[in-house]
């Protein structure tokens, strides 16, 4: 029986492939997800392991509040457990390996986070109207126990609830959005902020 996709998987799909093609999620690496509805609660999530380059909708699982498949062929991403953290106040969540994220987060480590002002780019970020705000970048330690960095996270977050996204040390960085229009934009602005720090320092 063929699966009913939703524009929700046709859309992550396209970013997937957009992300890919400037070098934010190479390989096989990022992972990226948006509530397809709340009840029953269910994400839509990019299958382990795919070349995001050549990423299709079909490639999307969907799972429950557990991280359970509930369709799709798929076996969920990894770090489903941090999006499902996340999704409790975002609707979309995005998560990329882009270099420059990946620099910041080693320089920046012993301060668990950077601070960014003075950029006009910063409005691009919902709620924020001046480039004289200070947005706090937290940077959580990478983990491979899912569940353990799930609640790292979980803690972080709830110190910093203004917070746009968050790098994960030598890793890379995660964003979100009411909407995937939402969660893209301020993906575009914290990668410009972290490459143009990058550059400068």
């Amino acid at each position: 029986m063929t699966r009913k996709l939703s524009e929700i998987e046709i859309l992550l799909a396209e970013l997937g492939r957009s992300f890919y093609a400037r070098g934010w999620a190479l390989g096989t690496s990022g992972n990226f997800s948006a509530v397809v509805s709340r009840d029953p609660f269910r994400i839509a999530i990019t299958s382990t392991g795919l070349d995001k380059g050549s990423l299709t909708p079909d490639q999307l699982v969907r799972v429950d509040a557990n991280g359970t498949v509930t369709e799709g062929s798929g076996q969920a991403s990894a770090e489903t457990a941090l999006h499902l953290v996340l999704v409790r106040a975002a609707g979309a969540v995005l998560h990329t390996h882009s270099i420059w994220s990946t620099i910041i987060s080693e320089l920046h480590a012993a301060q668990h986070g950077i601070w960014i002002e003075g950029y006009e780019m910063l409005k691009g970020l919902q709620g924020v109207k001046s480039h004289t705000h200070r947005e706090w970048l937290p940077i959580v330690e990478n983990d491979q126990d899912m569940a353990r960095l799930a609640g790292v996270v979980d803690r972080t977050l709830t110190q910093h609830p203004d917070a746009h996204g968050f790098l994960l040390r030598g890793h890379g960085l995660y964003t979100w959005g009411e909407d995937l229009g939402q969660a893209k934009r301020h993906l575009e602005i914290l990668e410009f902020l972290l490459e143009v720090i990058g550059r400068t320092r």
